[in-house]
């Protein structure tokens, strides 16, 4: 694996939900600096763990969903280690999916802005299950960690109104979608000035603008 060209500083064992067991070792390595100068905001959902303000979006639902059927065979015949695998897979899936988008991200910005949205308070809610799927702290953690280490700009911003607020004009218009009636409007146009958005990239774009402190986005506080 090429481990002898590096020099270990501490490492550790863990076991998985199978059984299987690990060896973690941290490892002294260059820093090297991402030459990415683009300016990226996130906006987080259930439908797609994250869209970008560029358009570019990481589906949810793509961690788990060939494995569902597999998964309620397991359960209905209440076989409790096929159960605990299947789960593990459909963990270390998303574990694996978020790692390649945050990299990615990393590479090709210098600045990236999140919005605030806690997945702790709506654990407690219906919607506990998309939460814990979409995996919103994990992404935010590697982010995070990814951030500070290649020196790039990563910040939370106050995500209100990003998603009912015009990217295009500034203006909360009538048309837009309100609530947890909105919840299922994935396009709207917005009877201000006529420009028809997708109600994830709208909310990016206006987190990327809020973390630049622009008030031309007409962001209220």
């Amino acid at each position: 694996y090429g481990l002898s060209q590096y020099k270990f500083r501490a490492g550790s064992f863990n076991e998985d939900a199978r059984g299987r067991w690990y060896f973690n070792v941290v490892v002294d390595a260059e820093l090297e600096r991402p030459s990415g100068q683009e300016s990226i905001g996130i906006d987080l959902g259930l439908k797609d763990t994250a869209t970008c303000s560029d358009g570019s979006k990481l589906e949810a639902g793509r961690f788990y969903r060939n494995l569902e059927p597999k998964l309620a065979v397991a359960q209905r015949a209440r076989k409790k280690k096929r159960v605990k695998a299947i789960h593990a897979k459909i963990a270390n899936r998303r574990k694996d999916a978020l790692h390649k988008f945050s990299h990615e991200l990393v590479n090709r910005c210098g600045e990236i802005y999140v919005g605030n949205v806690k997945s702790s308070s709506l654990t407690k809610t219906k919607m506990a299950k998309s939460v814990l799927d979409a995996g919103w702290h994990m992404l935010k953690t590697m982010l995070d960690y990814k951030c500070a280490h290649a020196g790039i700009v990563f910040k939370e911003v106050n995500e209100s109104y990003t998603t009912q607020t015009c990217s295009s004009c500034g203006s909360r218009p009538d048309s837009r979608p309100k609530g947890i009636a909105g919840l299922g409007i994935r396009e709207w146009t917005c009877s201000a000035c006529g420009v028809t958005h997708d109600r994830d990239v709208n909310a990016a774009k206006n987190i990327l603008a809020a973390g630049h402190g622009r008030l031309a986005v007409g962001i209220p506080h």
